[in-house]
């Protein structure tokens, strides 16, 4: 009897303890600026249930009156509450100053030798932090990603000047192309946009951007434009748009969009994921491993059941730290991420190997089967230049597993062996520079960045001659395909995600216009260049290849576009304003003398609705740029 009646006690406060338990919602934002914190760890203490803000520093929880939430974040303090009545919560939190008391200090001055680098104190680094306008950079850049620790052995100080160890691939601008030499412009498409995320790292950082560090269609494709889904058997719709150039009243600007299929979450089929994960040496740094495992929790998060997860690490050797594992179990995976640490060299091309090894080994037909790459690029131990790395990706992307490329951190950040690696891989190429960036990858563009539609993907143009003299694609440097490769369905191109869009401009002399841009052809003796008088009234015919995920045999796609010029839509304006900076940063001959204050007013002009505030992000970016 006594028992029952415990067991019945038992029960009724159970009940009660049901009764009570409530949703918990709220923001929780910086008390240093009120800007709100993605990614911020909240947990019921003693326990093993949580989740994590937003991008917009939104939460939501289950919990009981009592409960204490606690709310972490790197380089923050952590903040705990005890429940009373209260339904809504909102947070902010303080910066930890035992985390900024080691910052790289970069001052400014007419010296050519006034680059301070150093360990100091907070208290004292105002006074040194200067910009060239003698404003003091805030320590905002922390939580920017930026704040590195001196005092560890594998710091290299990086500034504009001295010691800068990043690499790039050389790129060398489209020109001019005469339509009558050259009547196909052929090329693939490239859905990647670290060159974005990082060309605004080095701009919040003041400083002088490498010219190979601009990719122009990378930048222009990191924001999405305003294309309809498709309507047929096709993975992807075609809009093409044809306006005058906002930088050059002589020529057309040409824009042309693809939007891929958009599907939800739980549409996708099932994920085995395999992530690599570079724990050298050259990782011990804030903006590196630490935000790399925090960036991947935001994934983890919206893992399924029927989705797996295995970690491969990475150092002097390569080894296995997590073997597959449902996504059901994410404080698993999450405590494993959260035990990783850096130390030793970095045998990259070993963590290839055995990484597709395990992808290959739980293969998922039907699936979206992935390697997931986050490291700084620094691989010297083994496979390790980029041919090498190029040649060992082409092998390993015959299995059918894709290649999503993460790159992290500054100093002696490989941009160019990345891209090789995404280029080659069937993947694309990402930077993290902060864990609004991270939850936009893995959060707003979930099924873009892990879920291929379409595959080789490849662009040719024909231009009528009739109509233009002459074109210049404006970016995709490192994307140029020969024209026969467009038929060819051996030749690599690029890939295309859910609901990704991808944007490419041209901008084009039309005939009879007189262009310094052009120079003088001799006559051709044995060639007589004959055009047709039909089509009079076509700018272009655009022709489109792609293969499903898991097919051999291209598809084509034919696209029209009349001799039209219309009023550009905010979507062309805006892309026309990121073409406008990162020409300016190229110091490209081709801006016309268009300034930073055109670059401005144009993304002004084509701003629109910008929901998520990536275009308002934009114009901040080129004002501050302005002021340096």
């Amino acid at each position: 009897m006594k028992t029952v009646i415990q067991f019945v006690f038992v029960l009724i406060i159970s009940i009660q303890l049901q009764a009570q338990q409530k949703t918990i919602t709220g923001i929780v934002s910086s008390s240093s600026d009120g800007l709100p914190l993605p990614g911020v760890n909240v947990v019921i203490k003693g326990t093993t249930t949580g989740t994590q803000t937003d991008f917009d520093g939104k939460y939501t929880i289950m919990a009981t009156e009592g409960d204490i939430l606690q709310f972490s974040y790197i380089a923050f303090k952590t903040q705990e509450f005890k429940l009373r009545k209260e339904t809504v919560l909102n947070v902010t939190l303080e910066e930890d100053s035992a985390a900024l008391e080691e910052v790289v200090i970069v001052g400014y001055g007419n010296n050519r030798k006034s680059f301070l680098t150093g360990s100091v104190r907070r208290e004292q680094s105002s006074s040194l932090t200067k910009r060239k306008n003698g404003q003091v950079a805030p320590h905002e850049y922390r939580r920017r990603g930026i704040l590195i620790d001196t005092q560890r052995d594998n710091y290299k100080p990086h500034h504009p000047e001295i010691g800068n160890e990043d690499s790039y691939a050389e790129i060398v601008e489209n020109q001019f192309e005469r339509v009558s030499l050259s009547p196909l412009s052929t090329f693939s498409i490239d859905v990647d946009k670290a060159s974005y995320s990082n060309i605004r790292r080095m701009i919040n950082n003041g400083q002088k951007i490498p010219a190979d560090a601009v990719r122009i269609e990378e930048m222009i494709n990191y924001f999405n434009y305003n294309y309809p889904q498709p309507t047929d058997q096709h993975p992807f719709s075609i809009h093409t748009e044809v306006a005058k150039t906002p930088w050059n009243v002589d020529t057309k600007i040409v824009k042309i969009g693809l939007q891929g299929k958009t599907y939800k979450n739980e549409e996708l089929p099932a994920s085995n994921l395999t992530f690599l994960i570079d724990v050298s040496g050259s990782m011990n740094s804030t903006n590196k491993l630490p935000l790399l495992k925090s960036a991947f929790k935001l994934l983890v998060n919206q893992l399924r059941e029927k989705d797996k997860i295995a970690i491969v690490v990475y150092a002097g050797a390569a080894g296995m730290v997590l073997p597959p594992t449902s996504g059901a179990h994410k404080e698993k995976i999450s405590n494993a991420l959260d035990n990783l640490s850096a130390g030793g060299s970095t045998a990259g091309g070993a963590g290839i190997e055995l990484a597709y090894k395990i992808a290959q080994e739980n293969f998922i037909r039907n699936g979206n089967n992935r390697v997931i790459l986050a490291t700084d690029g620094d691989f010297n131990v083994g496979v390790s230049s980029d041919k090498d790395m190029e040649k060992l990706i082409e092998e390993k992307r015959e299995s059918g597993v894709f290649l999503s490329v993460l790159g992290f951190g500054f100093g002696n950040y490989k941009d160019s062996k990345l891209e090789t690696l995404a280029n080659k891989g069937n993947g694309n190429h990402a930077y993290i520079d902060t864990m609004q960036e991270a939850q936009k990858t893995f959060g707003k563009e979930f099924g873009g960045t892990l879920y291929t539609i379409a595959k080789d993907v490849k662009i040719q143009i024909e231009f009528n001659p009739n109509k233009v003299q002459a074109y210049r694609l404006i970016g995709y440097e490192n994307r140029l395909l020969a024209d026969e490769d467009f038929i060819d369905d051996t030749k690599d191109a690029g890939e295309l995600g859910s609901g990704h869009t991808v944007t490419a401009l041209y901008e084009v002399i039309p005939t009879g216009v007189e262009s310094d841009y052009l120079k003088d052809v001799d006559d051709l003796k044995y060639t007589k260049p004959t055009v047709t008088t039909n089509y009079s009234d076509e700018l272009f015919t655009v022709k489109f290849r792609y293969k499903k995920p898991d097919g051999n045999k291209s598809i084509e796609m034919v696209h029209v576009q009349k001799d039209e010029v219309s009023e550009p839509s905010e979507d062309l304006k805006f892309a026309s304003s990121v073409a406008m900076l990162g020409m300016q940063l190229r110091e490209s001959k081709f801006d016309n003398k268009a300034t930073l204050k055109d670059v401005a007013e144009m993304a002004k002009q084509g701003r629109g609705s910008d929901a998520n505030g990536y275009r308002s992000e934009f114009i901040r970016l080129v004002e501050s740029y302005q002021s340096l």
